[in-house]
């Protein structure tokens, strides 16, 4: 893989200006935190850390090409109970650096394996991602049953059902060289995908829009190649999923049907806690934050629960 010296940006100046601002906006990190540079064999990865030392370990992967900062919203009340680890994911937005091409799911699997080893090699821990991060914390529980405590997927990618014709169309227009969405591309599909916030309330449309300009700069700044189509588990790949597990979706989602993926997993994977969040789609983290927390704060609580009685 061909680097050169500001790899992933498209400029030193890109490289310093982006840098520049995930500083400003670290300054909005509503609790006490320190950052972690590890170093693996698949590259450089930057680490968030927040909560007591004590406290059981909650990773936390964002979706694709936001960084770990979009947890802000609701890290003090992941971190009061937990010490959280919020990861900004290899080759793709933020401070992370991969050292070979990600070409395939395998990759980032192999990439958070590395990490972990480093970063809490007492294993094991809770991951909880949405979207890109939670297929790779799921394909991750999948192959490590032993080093996870319990999972969450917020509307994770793929994983339970194939991407909808309509998500598709959307995600590979932007890789034609015709506009085919017309002006503002980025702003039409961000509109479509997270429908629910931009009819929200103020704040709603408020995150809304804070996103859309984080993904305008990111698209600014990086020369990244799209991710890896993420793979949707088998019945057989499910059935044998035994870590303590959270599955939320918004009722609106565009990647797949809301419904359709609760209804398999009740039929293949009945062990999955599977529940829909109305009122949202892929934006359940926008339009509803206190919800979707507090499920999945009762969600950790009651899994730590049920390993301490183990014991």
């Amino acid at each position: 893989m061909t680097r050169t010296p500001f790899y992933p940006f498209r400029s030193e100046r890109a490289k310093a200006e982006y840098e520049a601002h995930s500083l400003e906006r670290a300054k909005a990190w509503p609790v006490p935190s320190e950052t972690m540079l590890i170093e693996t064999p698949s590259g450089q990865t930057f680490i968030r850390v927040s909560g007591r030392a004590a406290d059981p370990a909650l990773v936390l992967l964002p979706g694709a090409r936001v960084s770990s900062l979009m947890w802000a919203d609701s890290i003090a009340a992941l971190s009061a109970h937990h010490r959280t680890y919020a990861l900004d994911i290899i080759g793709d937005a933020g401070l992370s650096v991969n050292r070979f091409k990600i070409s395939k799911s395998e990759d980032f699997v192999r990439w958070l394996d590395e990490v972990l080893g480093v970063l809490v090699p007492e294993l094991p821990v809770s991951l909880m991602g949405i979207s890109l991060g939670g297929s790779i914390a799921a394909q991750y529980a999948l192959r490590f049953p032993s080093r996870v405590r319990s999972v969450v997927l917020l509307a994770p990618a793929a994983t339970v059902l194939r991407f909808s014709l309509g998500f598709f169309a959307r995600f590979t227009a932007h890789t034609l060289p015709i506009p085919v969405l017309g002006r503002d591309p980025l702003r039409r599909t961000c509109r479509w995908l997270f429908e629910d916030a931009v009819r929200g309330d103020d704040a709603c449309r408020a995150r809304f829009e804070d996103t859309l300009e984080e993904l305008r700069r990111v698209v600014g700044a990086f020369a990244l190649p799209p991710p890896p189509w993420p793979p949707v588990f088998t019945d057989k790949d499910w059935q044998r999923f035994r870590v303590p597990c959270l599955y939320l979706v918004g009722e609106n989602e565009k990647m797949y049907s809301a419904e359709a993926a609760v209804r398999r997993l009740h039929r293949v994977a009945p062990q999955v806690q599977a529940q829909i969040i109305p009122g949202a789609g892929h934006d359940l983290a926008m339009v509803k934050p206190g919800l979707v927390t507090r499920k999945v704060l009762e969600f950790l609580d009651q899994a730590e629960g049920v390993l301490a009685a183990r014991k």
